[in-house]
């Protein structure tokens, strides 16, 4: 998507879209992008609870 000139809201729509599914196809693609910040996602990570809950 970098350096696209959209001729319309439609075409902005159609390009992520594509983009969003290209991910969701590839979701090795998020982990790479997560292991290069050096940070962990865990599944038993707590819950955060809003103050006053």
């Amino acid at each position: 998507m970098a350096n696209t000139a959209f001729t319309d809201p439609d075409h902005l729509t159609r390009t992520l879209c594509r983009g969003l599914a290209h991910i969701k196809r590839h979701p090795d693609l998020i982990d790479g992008c997560l292991t290069e910040t050096g940070l962990t996602l865990t599944p038993d990570h707590p819950k955060l609870i809003r103050q006053g809950q």
